[in-house]
């Protein structure tokens, strides 16, 4: 039979994001990291600076930093307990980020698939391989 597995958590004032101690369990030992870098990685009030900028930044039409903060602050992203000043800024980024995947996916298949029987005569003016033609700079060479 099993031993049941107890979690009970630290209750050290010093540290704000306990971590769950299991009796059973070998990585009750390890800490958790905000970053992916470990132990190598930023302070808390630094990760908590890069965050929020990924964050913001992804807002100036470059969601590829939302990908980059889910990225780098994986152990956040998938451990609800830790972290929580963080924590907001990370979901943020990643549902940013699916939201812009999903809505880029969407227009270039809709442009592949579809094409010029979907749009119709519009299609000429969709589309950029022409833009030399109809401005007239292709005559010149």
């Amino acid at each position: 039979m099993e031993a049941p597995q107890t979690t009970t958590t630290t209750t050290d004032t010093a540290d704000p994001n306990p971590i769950p101690i299991n009796t059973n369990s070998i990585l009750s030992s390890t800490p958790v990291w905000a970053t992916i870098d470990g132990p190598l990685g930023l302070t808390e009030d630094e990760s908590l600076t890069y965050a929020r900028r990924f964050y913001k930044f992804g807002f100036a039409l470059l969601p590829w930093l939302w990908a980059i903060n889910c990225f780098y602050f994986w152990p956040v992203l998938f451990n609800s307990r830790s972290f929580p000043s963080i924590r907001p800024y990370v979901i943020r980024s990643a549902v940013g980020f699916t939201v812009f995947t999903t809505v880029l996916c969407s227009w270039a298949l809709t442009f592949a698939i579809g094409g010029e029987q979907l749009f119709g005569p519009l299609w000429d003016k969709l589309v950029m391989y022409n833009v030399a033609d109809r401005l007239g700079l292709t005559g010149w060479m």
